[in-house]
């Protein structure tokens, strides 16, 4: 199988401080792969080299034959490129359906999207993405009430009415219960598949449930990758990010 996404001697540099250094990474299309690491290890840089946020130093970032380090950030939107921020961003004083209306690539503008004028395609469409966040009972609540988890939710809902093919999301789980948190989980991965996903993550419990391949970043640079049970095992993980604690955790 092909990578969707696959990166060549990629880096990126502040003032002399090498963020990232990636010789190669790779993602399979439809898979959810999972990217974790300590702080400043890289992978927020990570996700803002892909969506073009932060231009490269060197190196390629290429998705279906396309170098995504060539383009602007609307022409890696265009090129099927969606990302969900840590902190959930939505218009707090629109309705949860027009929030996606608004966020839906098939619009005529954005007077069409705030007056209902919306067509039967895009109906379907924003149906269709209620019903997979399990916000259908929520459509008419003004997003500003909606809790935590609801709000997550949302956005990942907007970046799905952009249609994209690869999706990037930053530390889903973050301030959510134990409940959203295991929402969201099943949310992500009933979307792989379908979407291709990268996930930033800190909450190793929510690791573990959605998780079949895990990328560490330390220091800008990947350590290892592969399954989980593998990851969560290695001497090197445990001593650099995991610590003992995991370790006696994982054996209990």
């Amino acid at each position: 199988m092909n990578p969707l996404l696959y990166v060549e001697d990629l880096s990126v540099s502040f003032d002399g401080f090498k963020a990232l250094d990636l010789g190669s990474f790779e993602v399979e299309q439809g898979e959810l792969r999972v990217v974790i690491g300590p702080n400043g290890a890289g992978k927020s840089t990570l996700m803002d080299l892909i969506c073009g946020k932060t231009k490269s130093t060197t190196g390629r970032i290429v998705m279906d034959g396309k170098d995504l380090t060539t383009m602007t950030e609307k022409q890696i939107v265009d090129h099927g490129v969606g990302r969900k921020f840590q902190n959930p961003n939505v218009f707090g004083s629109l309705s949860v359906y027009d929030n996606l209306a608004l966020a839906h690539k098939a619009r005529k503008g954005v007077f069409a999207s705030l007056f209902n004028c919306y067509g039967t395609d895009a109906k379907n469409s924003i149906d269709g993405i209620l019903e997979r966040i399990g916000l259908q009972d929520a459509q008419t609540r003004i997003a500003e009430y909606l809790s935590h988890g609801q709000k997550q939710w949302l956005e990942i809902g907007m970046v799905l009415a952009q249609k994209p093919r690869l999706l990037l999301i930053d530390e889903p789980a973050a301030g959510m219960s134990d409940e959203e948190t295991e929402r969201t989980g099943e949310l992500l991965t009933s979307l792989q598949g379908d979407h291709t996903i990268i996930v930033i993550e800190h909450d190793m419990g929510f690791v573990r449930q959605i998780a079949k391949t895990v990328s560490v970043l330390v220091e800008g640079k990947l350590l290892t990758e592969g399954p989980m049970e593998e990851v969560q095992n290695d001497k090197r993980v445990i001593e650099c990010y995991l610590g003992s604690d995991f370790e006696e955790e994982g054996a209990a």
